[in-house]
Order: C-alpha cells, then sequence, then structure tokens
C-alpha cells in the first residue's frame, strides 16, 4: 500500500525536467508542500479516480488543481481533461493546461472540454518560474472555489 498524504497540486508532465523546474518555480513561492507528479495521461487519471496504483488514495482529500500537459504519453492531456470534467466528483476540479502548444486548434479544444486556464511554458529560464509562481498564486491563494458537494 502507498501512503497519501494530502495533495494540492497534482502536476502531469512527461518531461522530468519541466517537472524539476514545475516543482522549483512553486517551492520559490513556498507553495510546494503538497505536490504529486505523474509522467502520462493513464497515471493521472488512476490517480484522480484513485484506482490502479492508486487504489488506496482517499478521494475525500480534493485537489485545489491539475496542471496538464497536452503531449502526454498513453492517454493525451486533452483526453484527460474530458474526462476529467464528464465526471460528477471531478468536474469542478480547476484544470491549468500547462504547455509548450501555442497551437490555436489545441487552445480553442482545451477551452471547449473545460479547461480553466491555458498557460504556454515560456522559453526562457526566469520566465517559466515567473510564469508557474503566477499561476500557482492565483490557484492556490486567490481563487476561491467552490464546496466541494457530497
Amino acid at each position: 500500500m502507498i501512503p497519501f498524504n494530502p495533495v494540492d497540486i497534482l502536476i502531469v508532465e512527461d518531461n522530468p525536467s519541466d517537472a524539476e523546474l514545475t516543482i522549483r518555480a512553486l517551492k520559490k513561492s513556498n507553495l510546494a508542500n503538497h505536490i504529486f507528479v505523474v509522467e502520462n495521461g493513464e497515471e493521472a487519471l488512476d490517480f484522480l479516480f484513485s484506482r490502479g496504483q492508486f487504489s488506496e488514495r482517499d478521494k475525500s482529500k480534493t485537489l485545489k488543481v491539475v496542471f496538464l500537459d497536452l503531449k502526454l504519453p498513453k492517454v493525451s492531456g486533452l483526453e484527460v481533461l474530458k474526462e476529467i470534467k464528464s465526471h460528477e466528483s471531478t468536474k469542478m476540479l480547476p484544470v491549468v493546461i500547462i504547455t509548450s502548444s501555442k497551437e490555436d486548434p489545441d487552445i480553442q479544444m482545451a477551452y471547449a472540454l473545460g479547461a480553466n486556464s491555458y498557460v504556454v511554458k515560456p522559453v526562457d529560464f526566469d520566465s517559466f518560474i515567473h510564469a508557474i509562481s503566477a499561476t500557482g498564486l492565483y490557484w492556490l491563494l486567490i481563487n476561491v472555489p467552490p464546496k466541494v458537494m457530497e
């Protein structure tokens, strides 16, 4: 059994360097206490819906936000987003797309499927840190989420 502490942020990112930079940016803003990282869309869905290797995770411990890359192995980010927004238990969960894609079809489809925000990863290190820090601050400290319905 894998012990799961409360998680505020789920990072779904297949690039280990980008995942590490995201964590560093959140730590810089003192927002990295409860982060969990998965590397593909299938793991993200298993985590969110407490199945497979995450079957012991307590679903009553709700996330504050999901940072979701689009280009993922196994299940694409758009498919993950579609699944999140189509289930009663997760449809209100904020999902922030954090991706390198500036393609208009990706942006349009992400919002059509219910993305709460779309952030293009800056290439410059300092800009990346700033963008992730600002995004984390907003979703964890400023945003007021709806109450979870039982």
